[in-house]
């Protein structure tokens, strides 16, 4: 049976699930095991999307097929190359706050992050005045408009990435110049074969990292803080974060402040256990500068909680007691440092309105937070068709 592979893999998934350690609630494990079918939709997707010689742009995670704590920002896309065939990347800028790409030499493991042979932002591109930019990726010499692969190149990232959720998104395009006009050949019992047990390989590896890339970067720190602004791990070179964990009763609350930076992208999200992004359509699980109240001193000022305090600034909990902290600074022109960074209170609920400056200012009615989310999900229901 061809899918044998995908058929076992899929069961040690589950296990996987089942016994991780930070499973505590009945509500832990249906989200995992929410987290293991988007994993399988999402190890399918990247075994069939897999051709470095007619390759094409495959959306690398989703509100369906989440992994990584996947930025609520960001559309996220990848390609498949062979370091020593030339690719030509053809697009249109749109609207977004920053379009960025990155070389990486293979996939992560729980062992490691791979490493990114190449990053940069649309920064370097030659944009036309109508927005359209190509760019070539090829085992030639670096030069103006053409990236030079190194020997173990294998995939192409590109990150757009949103303030204004109703920003107009760009398009992008890749071929191999070689192969443009013909066509793959026919399929094969053993390419079918094959993309089952990349699948299998791919679903159980996916879970087995994303659930120890938090003890790397986040667990050893104190909980209910945040680190000083950061180089993010994995080579983006013009993004910075702060990260942390949090551990709050439903009468405990977080108020995280930070500047308003002059970057063209900040933002924060909470995770799940599972290193996840929240439901951040139909609730407000992540703010970005554009989306944030902005205090007269210049400042932002999130409020962490599960109860509703009638606030601009509420990220809501959606039940989830433990979970991660993450910003994100991106398209920097400059090092971040620590006062760049967010000061965290924990406060109790009751002491908000005496804790939290411009607590009155702040106040939202029913009607408007209805407003806000309404938003939130029509532009995102158009984002999902660009």
């Amino acid at each position: 049976m061809l899918s044998k592979p995908f058929a076992e893999a899929i069961a040690e998934a589950e296990e996987i699930i089942t016994s991780a350690a930070q499973v505590k609630t009945e509500q832990d494990l249906v989200e995992g095991f929410d987290y293991l079918g988007g994993s399988i939709r999402a190890a399918l997707q990247l075994a069939w999307a897999y051709d470095r010689d007619f390759p094409f742009f495959a959306r690398s995670t989703g509100p369906y097929t989440k992994m990584g704590l996947d930025n609520p920002d960001t559309l996220y896309f990848h390609a498949f190359l062979r370091p020593n065939a030339e690719y030509l990347v053809t697009g249109v800028r749109g609207t977004t706050r920053d379009l960025s790409f990155q070389v990486l030499n293979g996939n992560y493991t729980p062992a490691e992050v791979p490493d990114s042979l190449t990053a940069f932002d649309d920064r370097e591109l030659d944009i036309a005045p109508d927005g359209s930019y190509r760019i070539r990726f090829g085992p030639g010499p670096a030069r103006p408009g053409y990236v030079q692969l190194a020997a173990d190149s294998s995939m192409l990232a590109v990150r757009e990435v949103y303030g204004d959720w109703s920003e107009r998104p760009g398009t992008i395009r890749i071929e191999r110049v070689d192969t443009v006009g013909d066509a793959p050949p026919a399929l094969t019992r053993d390419l079918l074969a094959k993309r089952y047990r990349v699948a299998a390989r791919n679903l159980t590896s996916r879970l087995r990292t994303f659930l120890a890339f938090p003890e790397w970067f986040y667990l050893n720190l104190p909980v209910n803080t945040m680190t000083e602004p950061r180089r993010t791990p994995g080579g983006l070179s013009t993004q910075f974060s702060s990260v942390g964990h949090y551990d709050l009763t439903d009468d405990q609350v977080l108020i995280l402040t930070v500047p308003k930076s002059d970057a063209p992208y900040q933002g924060f999200q909470l995770g799940t256990i599972w290193y996840l992004s929240l439901d951040y359509i139909n609730h407000q699980t992540s703010l970005n500068a554009d989306q944030s109240r902005v205090d007269p001193d210049g400042k932002i000022r999130l409020v962490v909680s599960e109860r509703d305090p009638g606030l601009a600034n509420w990220v809501e909990r959606t039940g989830h007691d433990r979970g991660y902290l993450q910003f994100r600074w991106q398209r920097l022109a400059r090092d971040l440092k620590p006062e760049d960074g967010p000061e965290v209170q924990l406060v109790s609920f009751d002491e908000l309105p005496e804790k939290l400056p411009y607590y009155d200012e702040a106040r939202v009615t029913p009607e408007q937070w209805r407003e806000r989310i309404a938003f939130r999900q029509r532009t995102h229901a158009d984002r999902m068709l660009g």
